[in-house]
């Protein structure tokens, strides 16, 4: 009798065994904004039709349990697909009649880093195959260095008139004074004679 349950549970775990989802990669990384590409494949048969495919993908995470992919007898139910994912996930509906489920994640971002489940039922059996996604912060842009400020030849112009303007100025200046100073000189030698021709008229 013990062998008989002991048989029956070995051929039952080999029926229930045919049917597997398995993940492409346990475990994925990305950047924010970036795309990445989620992909399960499942046991098919070659007389399978999609009409008997029922795929739920969902993400797990501290607080919910959004649906980023759901389909219904071989038709994607677009309506169950939480705001999170809305617009942002593509499915290659071709590849699930080969048993691949490839999913598309447009602008990633930071809060859709968890758990990814993926539930597969068809007439042959069911199973989950689950990955891990984690998404880091987009990194800091470099700000752009400022460029040394050097003077532009306009500028190297401007500054040739100034001191040229200045010297010419200064030249002015000098040429003012020393013919004052030579008025000046005059002025005394003639204040000087003046006071000679005086002197010797007394």
């Amino acid at each position: 009798m013990i062998c008989r349950i002991l048989l029956l549970i070995q051929l039952t775990s080999c029926v229930c065994g045919t049917f597997v989802v398995n993940v492409a990669q346990t475990s994925y990384q990305a950047e924010e904004n970036h795309n990445i590409t989620l992909e399960w494949t499942f046991t098919t048969k070659t007389d399978s039709s999609t009409k008997s495919i029922f795929i739920f993908c969902e993400m797990f995470t501290d607080h919910e349990i959004p649906t980023l992919f759901h389909v219904h007898e071989g038709v994607e139910v677009s309506e169950s697909q939480d705001e999170q994912f809305a617009g942002r996930v593509q499915c290659d509906k071709d590849v699930l009649r080969e048993g691949r489920i490839r999913l598309h994640v447009s602008r990633l971002r930071t809060e859709d880093s968890g758990l990814y489940v993926c539930k597969v039922n068809t007439k042959y059996g069911r199973d989950t195959g689950r990955c891990h996604l984690n998404v880091t912060a987009a990194a800091d842009e470099p700000k752009p260095q400022r460029p040394t400020v050097s003077p532009q030849p306009e500028s190297r112009g401007r500054i040739g008139l100034y001191v040229g303007l200045g010297l010419t100025a200064a030249a002015a200046l000098l040429t003012v004074c020393a013919g004052l100073c030579s008025v000046f000189r005059l002025c005394l030698t003639k204040c000087a004679e003046k006071k000679g021709n005086v002197s010797a008229v007394v």
